[in-house]
């Protein structure tokens, strides 16, 4: 539908309804719009040979002016089955579940319930006396020096750890890579203890508040994945290329962890998550533009300075995820209303570069 179209319909419903008329979502329901020539989509999609066939997938999206200009899957979801990669299909985010744990902290604090410039220990008093500078603000742009998790870990334990466990961590270790807030150092640490925060503040699971806040309010099937607690619709397994063939690797010691990137999302979900960082429907103007902010320098490529869950650069806000089976990116120019989206169940290759030359064909 037209977007001119779409939009009048929406403020006649409000008419009748006294509601707010609203940017719509993205129309996920068609491949390509009719207001872009096939042969560009076909051609983005060429760009994915790799991943076709009886192999480990990935599932792309192009958004182009509010509309879905390509969403398609390719490849398996699971090997084992030959179950094959849809628009559905569930991708475990890793990293790029950052920016839900940053919506959630920005959530409480548009309520009033926190601010982001509480100590960390106003929330988990649990942290030693090395960390009583650190505010939720250098959590949120990893510039606490908070010690990583993954390195004081017993290597000898293949138990999984959880974000309750990276708080023990942590706790036991009194000092840092640097004073808060006078350096930056990417931090798994940081963002596991934000969902316990989430937790505290909220007094609610962090994957209950994930799902009441955010998930259901926008249609998302997404999950904060927790063995034994939930289940993920249309899940892809993670795999590695060992030894000559694709060998299963969906989970690891450090995969149960949810701030830093346990959630599970499908393009489609994730058409409905940039439809909603345009308007209200969850943050406030203020709070959105916070989010997207540059809090700190970083010296890492293609990075500018780091927000809360973004990197941004030139007029990209953009994140990675990567975990072991994993390997997925999502890249969004406001201004061009373009947002590419590339999810991946493999270990290899980083999708960062791909998904920039499919974005270029829009730009």
């Amino acid at each position: 539908m037209p977007a001119p179209i779409r939009i009048a319909l929406c403020c006649l419903a409000a008419a009748f309804s006294l509601a707010a008329c609203q940017p719509a979502a993205p129309d996920v329901s068609q491949p390509a719009a009719p207001a872009v020539s096939q042969p560009v989509a076909d051609a983005a999609g060429e760009e994915l040979r790799a991943y076709q066939g009886e192999v480990p997938g990935a599932a792309l999206l192009v958004i182009h002016d509010g509309e879905a200009v390509v969403r398609r899957g390719f490849g398996l979801a699971e090997l084992e089955t030959a179950r094959a990669v849809t628009p559905a299909t569930a991708f475990r985010l890793a990293s790029i579940s950052k920016q839900f744990t940053a919506t959630a902290v920005l959530l409480l604090a548009q309520d009033g319930v926190l601010s982001i410039d509480d100590p960390a220990q106003h929330w988990l008093p649990e942290l030693p006396a090395s960390a009583d500078a650190v505010t939720l603000r250098h959590l949120l742009s990893h510039t606490s020096g908070l010690l990583d998790y993954e390195d004081l870990m017993d290597p000898a334990d293949t138990r999984q750890v959880h974000d309750a466990d990276v708080l023990d961590l942590v706790s036991r270790e009194n000092g840092g890579y640097f004073d808060p807030g006078t350096g930056y150092r990417y931090s798994n640490s940081g963002y596991a203890l934000l969902a316990l925060i989430v937790e505290r503040a909220s007094g609610q699971r962090y994957a209950d508040f994930l799902r009441e806040r955010i998930f259901l309010p926008l249609g998302m099937d997404s999950v904060a994945f927790e063995d034994g607690r939930s289940q993920v619709p249309e899940r892809a397994f993670g795999y590695s290329f060992i030894d000559g063939g694709w060998r299963r690797t969906d989970q690891s010691t450090t995969s149960a962890v949810l701030g830093d990137g346990g959630i599970y999302a499908s393009i489609d979900d994730l058409a409905r998550w940039d439809a909603a960082l345009y308007d209200e429907r969850l943050l406030h103007d203020p709070w959105r533009t916070l989010a997207v902010t540059p809090a700190t320098a970083t010296d890492e490529p293609d990075v500018a300075g780091y927000g809360f869950g973004w990197r941004l650069q030139d007029g990209l806000q953009w994140h990675s995820g990567e975990s072991i089976g994993f390997r997925n990116v999502i890249l969004r120019w406001p201004a061009q209303r373009l947002t590419v989206v590339l999810l991946t169940n493999r270990n290899d290759p980083e999708p960062y570069a791909l998904a920039r030359r499919i974005a270029a064909r829009w730009q």
